[in-house]
């Protein structure tokens, strides 16, 4: 061996292991903002199981999954596999990449040394009864996530991957790009062809959530070169034109449409029949947007909270809503008539097994998947390309960040089998991320039956609203806004910027979480920009008190910061309505 350690972009020979390696690693005691858990190392090489490769990363893909292992939240990756018997006090992540095949194990029989790869995410324990007999490996106890729910990912010199995670490189693709994709297109594929007489097909129509994001994207790729309709949602026209050029018959902007959330109470029948009223006028637009008047047969999901109702709702009788995630929030709600009486299916899904993978590759091989990449980063910017991401500043589409290649654009050594166009968002562009009926009366579609009509006193928030509000800086620490809470006698603070905006609240609930893993003395000492609930749900102070009790219940609230002019001037809560309802 001619070195112990090489540098980053200095290519060992072909083969050629070092004893060591550069990796960027995550440490328990750094959890936080990604530009500091992140941290550059020099760690010993990984030795690889009978069934493994060793694979030189030449790029990694960036995906949200280590901004959660950097921040340690929703868990604690090291600490559960330290729990599990594994020995290492770091992370490195790392869940998409694009390189080659250094080693190989001695059962490793589909790869070779020297071989130029992509890496799917999915591992399980090959020895796994459920597998063995034949079961999807997706339901294996032993599937994981490479990268995140495992160590060795893709964000070192070298990473160790099972060998069925293996596939071939798409030739006509340079190393950034090849390493963007796999994830998201994968875990869309099975979304859109794992499940059997529900998965897509040619003729049908798919409702895409989110056309422009990594996941979409994929999404209207997919459905095309199976010969489905796609119709994207997206969060404004500037992304019309990029998602028409994947494929998509046309775009709806969503924000064109206010009854997202939650449903409201089934005993708000005002709020109901608003809501309806909104998710009737979508329908429609979904008309427009084909030329016909027919109901998706499949919708793609992942906003979750916000969404789900609708979904459900503009779905075909018979079809399907299947969803992966809840960007929105994970707390949504279904009218479950419409899935009893008009058969339709909620299917959950959860990446892809190998076989799907492989499918899904076939499709990039091809030429018929482009990565989509928005934003390709040098190895020193990792961190800086994970913030991003955390702060929801990343660009749309799928990232990259250059491990081995030396520069951008090396890797491509050949032409797709089809000539794709490959579209891109305008530059600067960013992330801006009710009661059922009586069983007696028939379930309203999207046409217009009745016309339906809104009981209304006219009063309004102001009416009723307390002015004033109680504030505490971002900086401020807990032991300081409790002692406001208690000194005020409420529930909630308000957490104001410097410059007047309202961003974000700190509750009771909020401090005793806080509380949790913590001594009193370090809880105290926590600022309140690190345990608030960020966001602030606001209302008007003209806006109609029974719209205002209509999105107090559909997000499960009491209360709501009232403003005027964008400014928060006071507080409505349920309480005040109470009050007006029953007399003082």
């Amino acid at each position: 061996m001619s070195k112990k350690l090489y540098e980053i972009g200095d290519m060992p020979p072909l083969g050629e292991v070092p004893e060591q390696m550069h990796a960027w690693l995550i440490r328990a005691e750094r959890f936080g903002q990604p530009t500091a858990a992140f941290q550059k190392e020099v760690v010993t090489t990984p030795s690889i199981a009978d069934d493994e490769v060793l694979v030189y990363v030449m790029a990694a893909g960036i995906n949200y999954n280590n901004v959660w292992a950097g921040m340690g939240v929703p868990v604690n990756v090291i600490g559960a596999r330290n729990k599990a018997g594994e020995t290492e006090d770091f992370h490195i992540g790392g869940s998409d990449a694009s390189g080659i095949v250094y080693a190989v194990g001695k059962d490793v029989t589909n790869v070779k040394v020297g071989d130029e790869v992509v890496m799917h995410c999915g591992i399980y324990d090959r020895s796994c009864p459920w597998v063995k007999k034949g079961g999807d490996p997706m339901y294996s106890p032993s599937f994981k996530i490479w990268g995140y729910e495992t160590n060795w990912g893709s964000f070192a010199q070298f990473t160790k991957v099972q060998a069925q995670q293996c596939m071939p490189k798409p030739k006509h693709m340079n190393w950034e790009e090849a390493a963007a994709y796999t994830l998201v297109a994968a875990t869309a594929w099975r979304m859109l062809h794992g499940w059997e007489s529900s998965s897509v097909k040619k003729g049908d129509v798919a409702l895409i959530w989110g056309g422009a994001g990594g996941l979409g994207s994929m999404a209207i790729q997919i459905a095309k070169a199976v010969g489905a309709t796609s119709v994207a949602i997206v969060s404004g026209e500037d992304k019309f034109d990029y998602c028409t050029k994947l494929g998509a018959k046309g775009c709806i902007n969503r924000n064109d449409f206010d009854h997202w959330g939650m449903l409201p109470h089934w005993k708000d029948s005002a709020g109901y029949a608003k809501w309806l009223k909104g998710v009737r006028g979508f329908g429609a637009k979904i008309w427009e947007v084909l030329g016909e008047k027919r109901a998706p047969n499949i919708v793609f999901e992942h906003p979750g909270e916000t969404t789900i109702p609708t979904s459900i709702f503009v779905c075909e009788t018979g079809g399907m809503v299947v969803v992966c995630a809840g960007t929105t929030g994970y707390n949504a709600t279904v009218d479950l008539r419409y899935l009893w009486m008009r058969q339709k299916r909620l299917q959950g899904s959860h990446f892809a097994n190998t076989v799907q993978c492989n499918e899904m590759n076939e499709l990039a091989l091809s030429g018929q998947l482009d990565p989509c990449m928005s934003r390709a980063f040098t190895y020193e910017e990792l961190p800086i390309a994970h913030q991003l991401m955390a702060d929801n500043k990343h660009p749309h589409g799928n990232m990259s960040v250059l491990v081995g290649a030396a520069e951008f654009g090396l890797g491509a050594s050949g032409k797709p089998a089809v000539a794709m166009v490959h579209p891109t968002l305008p530059k600067g562009d960013v992330h801006t991320s009710p009661a059922p009926y009586p069983m007696s009366t028939p379930l309203p579609g999207i046409a217009e039956g009745e016309p339906i009509t809104i009981a209304d006193d006219g009063s309004k928030v102001r009416d009723l609203m307390h002015r004033g509000i109680i504030s505490c800086a971002p900086d401020e620490t807990v032991g300081a806004v409790a002692k406001i809470m208690v000194g005020n006698e409420i529930h909630a603070v308000v957490v104001m910027d410097a410059q007047g905006a309202a961003v974000g609240v700190v509750s009771q609930t909020d401090m005793v979480l806080a509380r949790q893993g913590r001594t009193p003395d370090q809880a105290r000492s926590l600022r309140a920009s690190e345990v608030m609930t960020p966001g602030c749900a606001t209302c008007d102070a003209d806006m109609l008190l029974s719209d205002a009790v209509s999105l107090m219940t559909g997000r499960r609230m009491h209360r709501l910061v009232v403003t005027e002019k964008g400014q928060p001037v006071g507080v409505i809560s349920m309480t005040d309505v109470v009050r007006k309802i029953i007399g003082d």
